[in-house]
């Protein structure tokens, strides 16, 4: 491994971690008024943003690359407007630092207190994706933490553009220098480098496809929380109100189906499947969606190609749907559980116990009922943004916000006691 760039990663990841401590302590108001700075200079700067970002369209254009990666990268106006929006609603969130989760007293007259702090340096590894520099920037600032960003070489000059932005606004409200980094290094030793920081690293979290979840898993030694793939469903139960089905199922496949949180597979009830399907699937193929289907789903709509093993199993990030009529809710659930990717189901349903059941037995971080799977998002629950989607069980589960970067302490307050 080239020396040089394993001094590169270290250096960004020690000033990050020298910075740790001071941004841990910054004042609430102090971190809003960054935000704030930090959302206007996006503003001010959306010009010289878009500009960059052409550069990066026509890199990855040159190279051939899909239309979903192309609609992931793009920046227009509205989607700067959307950063800085976002960085507005993180700031309008309640500081999590120093909040008391729980306090009680024990005989001896000791006050034990479970104390939220940050945890340190986080660290994220994403594709393609330059909305995720601002989001995350925010976030970790917010939530008291330092990051480290490693965007890929295809939005590199986008994510530079956006962190110099970010790092001269938030600099000028007190915010230390180190408190955002970006890695520029495009080889994939830096980004191994960075899964093995330890005591540098706090927190990892990749966003990308499978072979970066992959290299991740098989590679980091730090902590880490897997943002990993979206293979989502509706299931349309026996009772369903069909006009919502619809609606919803249009809505879960198409309204943006390059992102993780779109419909991936159609589920539904034996009993409706004659009198709801051909209609359904009529109004897909009208938005240009391809039908996957099983067999009965084939004798209701037989331009449709025959499903294989694998495409239960897809995630497709475009126009594609698998389409499977099951016999009962267990089957729904239990097709959902072996094939799903624990980032968002949905159930559509009249039937409170049938929506119930699902809620309880999906095994998911996020689960809908009568709504669609696009409302998995940091900014739909309500967080300004998120710094990713884990679809893991430990600390942090589905859209993860300022709370999710954060840990706690306990802190036991006494007057002298001694233990006997």
């Amino acid at each position: 491994m080239d020396q040089s760039r394993i001094t590169q990663t270290t250096a960004v990841c020690r000033r990050a971690a020298r910075a740790a401590p001071e941004v841990a302590r910054l004042a609430s108001g102090t971190k809003d008024a960054a935000l704030e700075a930090m959302a206007s200079a996006l503003e001010s700067s959306a010009e010289s943003l878009v500009q960059a970002n052409e550069a990066d369209l026509a890199g990855a254009r040159a190279a051939g690359s899909s239309e979903t990666l192309i609609d992931r990268l793009t920046l227009t106006s509205g989607r700067i407007a959307s950063m800085a929006s976002g960085l507005r609603a993180v700031a309008a969130q309640p500081d999590p630092v120093g909040r008391v989760e729980r306090g009680w007293r024990r005989p001896n007259r000791l006050l034990i207190e479970e104390v939220r702090v940050p945890l340190g340096v986080v660290a994220v590894i994403y594709e393609a994706r330059p909305n995720v520099t601002a989001d995350v920037a925010g976030l970790c600032l917010k939530s008291g933490n330092v990051c480290v960003l490693r965007g890929s070489s295809t939005a590199s000059s986008s994510n530079r553009a956006i962190a110099d932005v970010l790092i001269g606004a938030a600099g000028n409200e007190g915010v230390p220098a180190g408190a955002i980094e970006l890695l520029d290094d495009p080889e994939r030793s830096s980004a191994v480098e960075l899964m093995q920081a330890r005591g540098l690293v706090d927190l990892l979290v990749p966003r990308g496809g499978r072979q970066l979840i992959d290299t991740i898993e098989a590679q980091a030694t730090v902590p880490v929380i897997i943002d990993g793939d979206g293979n989502c469903h509706v299931y349309v139960d026996r009772s369903a109100e069909l006009g919502m089905a619809t609606s919803i199922v249009l809505n879960a496949k198409t309204q943006r189906p390059s992102v993780c949180n779109a419909a991936e597979t159609l589920l539904v009830h034996d009993a409706i499947a004659d009198k709801w399907l051909p209609g359904v699937l009529a109004a897909l193929s009208a938005a240009g969606v391809a039908i996957k289907a099983d067999r009965r789903v084939h004798a209701l709509w037989p331009g449709a190609e025959p499903a294989s093993e694998s495409d239960w199993a897809t995630e497709y990030l475009g126009l594609t749907l698998a389409v499977r009529v099951v016999p009962s809710l267990d089957e729904a659930i239990a097709h959902i559980n072996h094939y799903g990717t624990s980032n968002a189901e949905a159930i559509v349903t009249r039937d409170i116990a049938a929506a119930r059941r699902f809620a309880a037995e999906v095994d998911s971080g996020s689960v809908f009922v009568n709504a669609s799977t696009r409302f998995s998002d940091g900014g739909e629950f309500g967080y300004g943004a998120e710094i990713g989607i884990s679809t893991q069980k430990l600390h942090a589960r589905g859209p993860m916000g300022l709370r999710s970067l954060t840990t706690t302490k306990y802190v036991a307050w006494g007057d002298g006691q001694v233990r006997g």
